[in-house]
């Protein structure tokens, strides 16, 4: 099904799906280092027996003072949902029966509570999606289902393009500037919903509003970072991979990847193309992405950050392991300097813009991938120090804190739930026998959620039939 307001991207030869080394053979199997995942797991659970102990079936746990904290006052089971799959990949079924218990007999998004789109769906809604797959829980699905129709309100804008906020209960919208991450980071987890359920409507908004977004790209091929998804016009110019761009692109490769979509196929070429050409930056010898104007393709800052630390896993799904291994030696250059990432970094001058650490897993997750795709010892090597670190300055009595200060090493009272779904995950990957999850059968979401195109495969056969449009009492 192509839209109609999709645009025709000429490339000149019509593509090829084989054109595209995005499938590639894992080397063979090395093995597990039985030590190192052993002790990521049992760090994890040291994070997560506190969650289960002072913030249990809240979002999150504050681990400096021991408290729970709610997103938006009301829990929607933020830690528990995202943290449900890590707890099944590492084999930790007590925990995982337990969480999922809760979860299916006690969550509900029955709620009077306005919700952010874009957060909502890559970790609930994919979260759901994913421990579904993995257990054949059908409380799992419905509940997806649930929160996928009272999230369809979201994408009632004159363009397609979604709200940033939607009322869960009433369906009400509001939030018109908004930008590419958040409007083209949806259909991995609405597409799968799709396939689901069986019904296309979650397929088609989510569809239409990342095609949407594509069709405002520049003359030169980029986006910007903010744009009025009411009036569909541009508010920034700033173009880059980085936080409000980064996550748009991932889903272009990966929608084609999971569903097979030649559309997200032909967008992510032209893009790829434009991105390598305006942002790529090579500075004594080592390579960044940075950011240029939409429209000229003029450099216009050499920021790279945490958020951008994401690209070179793309760039090794792609087939492009060459640009992959050297801007994650980049990167890696990024973390040395204090010991631990920082937020933003110049890499011109190498000085820090933001010196925060928030407990993100980007760089790790594209540690993971070049392991994956190489078996490189450099990268076990490098996953190793990155561990080390992250626990030393990280670690708490009650839990894992977020960072205020990288060279001072002033922890904030903050444990976001990604630190499970993502951080956590990825370093354990990383270490653990390569059956522990089939890395070429599956296609992570933006939250490290591992989907699967079970639907091609008649596994997990449509169980729950919704309605096309939502109910709001």
């Amino acid at each position: 099904m192509k839209p109609s307001i999709f645009r025709a991207v000429t490339l000149g030869v019509a593509i090829q799906a084989a054109a595209l080394s995005v499938s590639r053979a894992a080397p063979a199997a090395p093995v597990v280092d039985a030590r190192q995942s052993a002790a990521v797991k049992a760090e994890f659970l040291h994070a997560w027996r506190n969650y289960e102990k002072f913030a249990w079936g809240h979002d999150a746990l504050k681990p400096l003072s021991h408290q729970a904290h709610d997103w938006y006052g009301q829990s929607l089971m933020m830690t528990t949902v995202d943290a449900l799959d890590t707890l099944i990949v590492m084999g930790l079924s007590t925990d995982a029966d337990k969480a999922r218990e809760l979860i299916a007999t006690e969550l509900s998004f029955d709620k009077d509570i306005y919700v952010k789109n874009f957060e909502i769906t890559i970790r609930l809604l994919g979260g759901l999606l994913s421990s579904y797959q993995l257990t054949g829980d059908v409380r799992l699905l419905k509940l997806a289902d649930d929160l996928g129709r009272r999230l369809l309100p979201a994408f009632d804008s004159p363009t397609g393009l979604p709200y940033v906020f939607v009322n869960l209960r009433t369906g009400k919208v509001r939030g018109v500037e908004s930008n590419p991450a958040e409007t083209g980071t949806l259909l991995l987890e609405f597409g799968t919903l799709s396939k689901l359920t069986g019904n296309p409507i979650y397929y088609e908004k989510a569809k239409r509003a990342l095609v949407e977004t594509f069709n405002r790209r520049s003359k030169i091929g980029l986006v910007a970072d903010t744009i009025n998804i009411e009036t569909g016009q541009w508010i920034g110019r700033d173009a880059s991979v980085a936080s409000g761009t980064d996550s748009y692109y991932e889903y272009l490769l990966k929608c084609w990847k999971l569903f097979g979509d030649e559309d997200c196929l032909a967008m992510w070429k032209t893009s790829i193309a434009a991105i390598n050409q305006y942002l790529a930056d090579e500075v004594d010898g080592n390579l960044w992405y940075g950011h240029a104007d939409m429209n000229t393709g003029k450099r216009t800052d050499s920021d790279y950050g945490a958020l951008d630390a994401f690209f070179p896993a793309v760039l090794a799904l792609s087939g492009d392991l060459d640009r992959a291994k050297r801007l994650q030696a980049s990167g890696m250059r990024m973390w040395n300097l204090t010991g631990i990432e920082p937020e933003v970094i110049d890499y011109r001058t190498m000085k820090i813009r933001q010196d925060g650490y928030q407990l993100r897993p980007e760089i790790i997750e594209s540690n993971y991938y070049l392991w994956h795709y190489t078996a490189d010892p450099l990268y076990r090597k490098a996953a190793r120090t990155m561990f080390d670190d992250f626990v030393r300055h990280c670690r708490t009595e009650g839990g894992y804190a977020a960072l205020s200060d990288v060279t001072k090493k002033i922890k904030r009272d903050s444990m976001e739930s990604f630190v499970f779904a993502e951080t956590f995950k990825y370093f354990y990957l990383t270490f653990a026998a390569p059956g522990a999850l089939d890395f070429d059968g599956v296609v992570f979401n933006t939250e490290a959620h591992p989907l699967r195109a079970t639907w091609k495969q008649g596994e997990l056969a449509p169980v729950v039939h919704s309605a096309s449009k939502p109910s709001h009492q």
